[in-house]
């Protein structure tokens, strides 16, 4: 049975009800945006970034060092900044365990070793647009691997899920991303409309009520090589509908990992 246009209209009202009960507190909703597995040019790169373009929405774009292309870089929006998003998204998980690219059991030295690779890899490429963030794939990284981060010149990590500290590791910040608009164990689709708001609006009344860290923005996690025309389609809609003037803001990462604390280098 699919989801009714009133059921999509429902969760519409319930996170712009949410938004607007922190308006009439004096305070604005703080959203962000993070993309997820970037590394070449193609169509659906294209695509992504002709909506942040259209949308003025800042984009946190996820690459994978290992396999980076130089031409990515030059197409960035300007208000793009580029996370690395792991090594080289390689599984090195136990058999029958969940995915990660840094199994609990392997020792914290040559994972950080290959983290230090891939920095210097997009660093290379990049310029200015790489942040000292890691946005480990899978969402996975031992506390071991956390702690070494500093040491390989980053300053930020980004997971999925409320954080639990906003300093996981001494000169470490922590912003994570909250609603994933695919649904990957039901067939790498567009999770739909409704799922996707009521996952935001329960974010951010979580933060509200002291359920949530308030001071970690809500984020959007974004998969642009696996969207369909529906998923583009709600990405499109929701920069339109949650602006300045119903209360959002939209956060760069460069502006929320900023705030973070210097690593001595």
């Amino acid at each position: 049975m699919g989801v009714s246009p009133r059921m999509v209209a429902a969760a519409w009202s319930e996170l712009e009800s949410e938004i607007g009960r922190w308006r009439d507190a004096g305070r604005l909703v703080d959203f962000w945006w993070r993309d997820d597995d970037a590394a070449r040019p193609a169509r659906a790169v294209e695509r992504l970034f002709s909506l942040a373009r259209d949308s003025n929405v800042p984009l946190a774009l996820a690459v994978i060092p290992a396999q980076a292309e130089p031409a990515l870089f030059p197409l960035l929006p300007s208000r793009a900044d580029v996370l690395q998003h792991g090594s080289d998204h390689s599984n090195r998980a136990a058999p029958g365990g969940k995915k990660t690219e840094y199994p609990s059991q392997e020792p914290a030295g040559p994972a950080l070793q290959r983290l230090a690779e891939g920095r210097r890899r997009l660093a290379g490429m990049t310029g200015a647009a790489l942040l000292d963030v890691l946005a480990p794939p899978w969402n996975r990284i031992p506390p071991g691997v956390i702690a070494g981060l500093p040491a390989c010149g980053f300053r930020g990590l980004s997971r999925y899920g409320a954080r639990r500290l906003a300093l996981p590791a001494p000169g470490v910040v922590e912003i994570n991303t909250h609603v994933d608009i695919i649904d990957w164990k039901g067939g790498r689709q567009f999770i739909g409309a409704e799922h996707a708001l009521r996952q935001a609006a329960r974010h951010v009344s979580a933060r509200r009520e002291g359920g949530a860290d308030p001071a970690e923005p809500t984020g959007w996690l974004t998969h642009h090589a696996v969207h369909d025309e529906s998923a583009w389609a709600f990405l499109a809609e929701l920069f339109e509908r949650l602006g300045p003037k119903q209360g959002v803001r939209w956060r760069s990462a460069r502006e929320l990992f900023g705030k973070g604390l210097p690593i001595a280098r």
